[in-house]
């Protein structure tokens, strides 16, 4: 079944030996969970190697099998460090099993991983994802490791402790000659079909005898005949370790198909193997076995789950009696007073246990404890005991403290034996295992048993062995040890015990990095970011706190551990801000659409952050609690700044009013009466309006009686955003307000779009004006405006409207489906009634044009799905444009007008290069080089001689003056330094070269361009200055001069793009 899984390789083995196809592990992010209260460490299921970890459980609590393996020394399995070096031989399988055992028994961690030992055994991802028969993982996983301790001390290791033989006999019953058969074995396979136990199935086996008589005769080879015979078996050789295998899986030969046994059947937790065995002088004890592993399957014939229950011969975990957890517990209400309070553990305990919900937080245990002792942890117990989150957690076995939810409960398995010095008759309910000597408490020889199934370990009673005796969930391989085998009282307790040195210290370095992994990550998740605002830095102004400095200076932000308490966090303030004279208050703040707002101050120095209620990413200002910028502050919910707009009718400077409405914000404390509004904007009472939605809609308007005047602003439920109207009473008729009180026709002149008709058809009328509000559909205001003007009905399927900017060009089409507000379209503004549908979901609307030279309204329109390439959409376009021909390529225009970087990828699609509805390319001319290559503009630079001619052959096409020379430079992006006024610069052509060329090679392309004329491009430009570096064959002598390069050519190579210096075209 596992093939040449288990197939060591000791010339090469590398990082990545696991074999083909094996998935690289990812890393969690955060570290591994400590051990639970047991003490003991489960093993990590890889996706479907429960089994393996079964019989690696089984193994290491085998101490002998255990202690042996560590017995061997680096000098003869060698080292995991030197696994990559060809000619070292090291014993990857037997050093990774060390290591796990190790880790089992030092590691704090819940849960250990067996990667690297699966790793070892060369199996693939596919294999630990797949599971197997632990039977047969047992046998082979032997024989790997006895492969691989080949030439050591330990090659013996499993016939020592697991090798026994069985002799097969047949005696002749007239000769009574004996010929008999030796068998070697390291597990018995015993049946379970038509058997009720293991005592009847080896009965059965080592027994019983089969005779042959009448057609099934015998040939003794005596006799020389056939003649009656007996036939048995027996055991001769018992090893110190007996596995035992349970053939709970059978075949139905009348149904054709597997099937699981899941009949009872019994086994004892000790067996005498005397019955069984040759008769020896040995007394009962040498053939005594007691049950120490059961590997226990769950599920049917073709799948399943296996865990495995095993008792602790070292006692090396926390064991608690189970039967003693469902013992009511000792009656905490009726310790005395004095004596309960004096013990933190049990009055603690008492609380909890009076809880319904068993669960409370933090600060209600606080608060039910002064209630109930009359005095507060910290005043009685925290000078003592610390603070008391850290008491809960230093008290794990007990409590279970949720530092994250700040919630804490009392464990099931929680006692106060071991913690609490207070002594009574009923203390002996709780017993707990102290971690020093598990077990050493009570009845010593009590056994201890373990359910341990992959990462959990739950203790529990001998008697619960027996519910493995039948159904889906029962034994399938037992192990068994000899009573004989004893152990040394310093192992008894001891993890270290035998252990080699360096992995003693392996294991401690690893600790001590866990320690410091989990502490930074309870810091990270127990860190706030506070926002520090500095009152000298802020000044009070319209209605609420705004920064008088730059942020930087006004706030600082602070990383807090939110365990912490408002003192620590006031301490460490006053350390940041060495300036800070006088009172300091920390007070709550948040920043609202006025300005920052102060609620509440912290008090309360004891208090966390959590039980403070301070959130992450709150707002803390730092002030002196009375006054900023000489200013005294109103704090509280009461008196929020609220931002209102008010809308007021315009008048003219004579007084005389307009029909236009102004919109101007103003601050106003939430207590404030509604009448100061007349006060702040310094006006007569008037009629005062309200609309509460946000932004204010059409018909929500309501007038305020006189009388109402007196209520605040948030009793009429005025919030930040709402709009109130001033209307002068003597203009309050029925063109502003109806009969109902509801704002209608101003309101209704001010919602409304203009939509002119841009389609080429006769209308009595060019333009209409639409009323509409930010809800209104697209699709409405088309088909109203296609009334209004008089059109066509067949123009409702085939039209579109467009927005119209400020310079009469035609925006991209909105979709019929959105409203004004998704289209973001503007009140007032105007729309194009467009021949044409509007793009769908999947399509973009795109504006090109032909080079740069862009005029307003020459641009040229398509629509073109947003899943098309760049190659694609550029032949779409040269057919609209007219053009033909590979010689394009297409630029996106920024936000300057201008031609941004070309689009290189011309297999990508729009939608990946995050072209957009609206945006607009150019095409340009000139062929895209290849992948990896530059096209390079050179200009020729020549000085102007002392005779003041230039000293150049193609003087008709230099510039005269430095104006002329360097605009012609600039416009085709030549870059460089700037150029003096007596120069000359010719433009020679374009050069496509490897960016991993070197400037050498440059030059060498620059020679054969010298006498060439090639059309200007843009890209990168270049110019080539006298004395600049090595002579280049063919080029003009002034270029090539030794006079004029005295500097020596650099000793590194220079790629040709390291020495162009290149800028964005604007």
């Amino acid at each position: 079944m596992f093939g040449d899984l288990f197939e060591e390789d000791y010339s090469s083995v590398s990082n990545n030996q696991c074999g083909k196809g094996k998935n690289l592990k990812t890393k969690t992010l955060e570290p591994p969970a400590p051990r639970e209260f047991t003490n003991l460490s489960g093993i990590r299921n890889q996706g479907g190697t429960c089994y393996l970890n079964s019989l690696l459980q089984t193994l290491h609590f085998t101490p002998e099998f255990r202690e042996a393996l560590f017995s061997l020394g680096p000098e003869e399995l060698g080292s995991l460090e030197d696994k990559d070096k060809p000619d070292a031989k090291v014993r990857i399988i037997p050093l990774q099993l060390q290591r796990l055992f190790a880790q089992l028994l030092l590691l704090d961690q819940e849960a250990a991983s067996t990667t690297d030992l699966t790793d070892s055994f060369g199996w693939t991802s596919n294999e630990e994802m797949r599971q197997h028969d632990v039977q047969e993982l047992n046998r082979i996983l032997f024989s790997a490791l006895e492969t691989s301790l080949v030439g050591t001390s330990g090659h013996d290791l499993i016939n020592r402790l697991y090798h026994g033989t069985v002799v097969n006999q047949i005696v002749c019953t007239e000769c009574k000659n004996v010929s008999e058969k030796q068998e070697d074995f390291l597990d018995l396979t015993v049946a379970v079909k038509n058997v009720s136990s293991l005592e009847d199935a080896l009965w059965n086996m080592y027994v019983e005898e089969e005779v042959f008589d009448y057609d099934n005769l015998y040939h003794c080879g005596t006799c020389d005949r056939l003649v009656k015979a007996a036939k048995s078996a027996k055991l001769r050789k018992l090893p110190p370790f007996l596995t035992i295998s349970l053939l709970r899986f059978n075949f139905d030969f009348v149904k054709c198909e597997r099937y699981k046994d899941t009949s009872c059947y019994t086994f004892p937790l000790q067996i005498n193997l005397k019955p069984f065995c040759e008769q020896s002088e040995l007394d009962d004890s040498g053939y005594m076995y007691d049950l120490f592993s059961v590997i226990i399957h769950k599920g049917g014939c073709y799948g399943g789950h296996y865990h495995v229950y095993i008792k602790d011969v070292d006692h090396l975990g926390n064991w608690q009696f189970q039967g003693e957890q469902n013992k009511p517990d000792v009656n905490l209400e009726a310790l005395p007073n004095e004596e309960e309070t004096d013990d933190p553990l049990m009055i603690l305990k008492s609380i909890l246990l009076q809880e319904k919900n068993s669960i409370i937080s933090v600060d209600q245990l606080g608060q039910k404890l002064v209630k109930k002792a009359g005095i507060s942890w910290n005043k009685k117990y925290r000078k003592q005991h610390g603070p008391l989150r850290k008491f809960l957690q230093l008290h794990s076995q007990i409590f279970l403290f949720n530092s994250d939810e700040s919630t804490v409960s009392l464990l099931k398995n929680g006692s106060l034996q071991a913690e609490s010095n207070f002594q009574r008759n009923d203390q002996q309910t709780f017993q707990t295992l102290t971690s020093e000597h598990p077990g050493l408490k009570g009845n010593s020889t009590c056994p201890h048993w373990f359910d341990i199934n992959d990462s959990k370990v739950q203790p529990i009673e001998e008697k619960d062995i027996t519910q493995q005796f039948q159904g889906k969930e029962s034994a399938y391989m037992l192990f068994y040890r000899k009573s004989q085998l004893q152990r040394p009282p310093e192992a008894r307790g001891n993890p270290r015990y035998r252990v080699p040195c360096h992995l003693l210290k392996e294991m401690d370095a690893a600790n001590t990095e866990l320690q410091m992994k989990r502490t930074e990550c309870d810091s990270a998740k127990n860190n706030f970011e506070l926002h520090l605002h500095l009152g000298p830095h802020y000044r009070f102004c319209n209605g609420a706190l705004h920064p008088g400095t730059t942020q930087a200076e006004s706030m600082w932000d602070l990383t807090f551990d939110k365990r912490k308490t408002l003192g620590d966090l006031r301490q460490s303030v006053f350390q940041l801000l060495q300036f800070w004279e006088g009172d300091m208050v920390l007070s709550v703040a948040k920043c609202v659409p006025a300005g920052l707002h102060i609620y509440h101050t912290l008090d309360g120095d004891e208090l966390t952050l959590c039980e403070a209620e301070i959130a992450d990413g709150e707002d803390i200002f730092v002030w002196n609690g009375v006054e900023v910028g000489g200013v005294q502050i109103q704090t509280g919910v009461d008196c929020e700044p609220l931002l209102i707009h008010v809308l007021q009718v315009d008048t003219r400077a004579e007084g005389e009013m307009q029909g236009q409405l102004v919109e101007t914000p103003h601050v106003f404390p939430a207590n404030a009466e509604m009448g100061t509004v007349f006060t702040t904007l310094a006006m007569p009472v008037c009629i005062i309006r309200v609309n509460l939605a946000e932004p204010a809609e059409e018909g929500c308007w309501t007038a305020i009686p006189q009388e109402d005047l007196k209520k605040t602003f948030r009793e009429h439920g005025l919030r930040n955003g709402s709009s109130i109207l001033l209307q002068h009473s003597r203009n309050a008729d029925d063109s502003l307000l109806s009969r109902q009180g509801k704002w209608i026709a101003d309101v209704e002149n001010s919602s409304w779009l203009q939509v002119k008709n841009f389609c080429q058809s006769e209308s009595e009328e060019n333009q209409v004006k639409i009323a509409a509000t930010a809800n209104t559909v697209v699709f409405d205001i088309r088909i109203k405006a296609i009334k209004e003007l008089k059109l066509m009905k067949e123009l409702a399927e085939n039209t579109c409207l467009r927005p119209i900017d400020r310079n009469g060009k035609l925006l991209c089409p909105v979709p019929d489906s959105a409203t004004l507000r998704e289209a973001e379209v503007r009140m007032e503004s105007e729309l194009a009634l467009c021949l044409g549908n509007a793009p769908t979901s999947s399509q973009l609307f795109l504006f090109f044009a032909l080079g740069t030279d862009i005029q307003p309204g020459i641009e040229m329109e398509v629509i073109v799905e947003e899943t098309l390439s760049v190659r694609d959409c550029l032949k779409i376009m040269l057919k609209k444009s007219g053009l033909s021909g590979d010689v394009w390529h297409l630029r996106k225009m920024d936000w300057c007008y201008e031609a941004g970087e070309p689009l290189c990828e011309q297999d990508a699609t729009l939608k990946e290069l995050r072209i957009c509805s609206g945006d607009t390319l150019l095409i340009m001319e000139g062929k895209l080089p290849p992948l990896g290559f530059l096209k390079v503009p050179v200009w020729w630079y020549q000085p102007w001689n002392p005779s003041g001619h230039w000293e150049s052959p193609c003087q008709p096409s230099c510039a005269t003056s430095q104006g002329s020379s360097w605009s012609a430079a600039a416009s085709q992006g030549a870059s460089g330094p700037p150029v003096p006024a007596e120069v000359c610069l010719v433009y020679l052509g374009d050069v496509e070269i490897s960016e991993d060329a070197t400037l050498a090679e440059l030059k060498w392309q620059l020679a054969l361009l010298w006498h060439l004329s090639h059309a200007m491009g843009r890209g990168h430009g270049l110019a080539l200055c006298p004395g600049a570096g090595l002579p280049v064959p063919g080029l003009p002598q002034s270029l090539d001069s030794g006079e004029q390069a005295p500097q020596q050519a650099p000793a590194h190579r220079q790629t040709a793009a390291q020495g162009i210096q290149t800028r964005t075209e604007s």
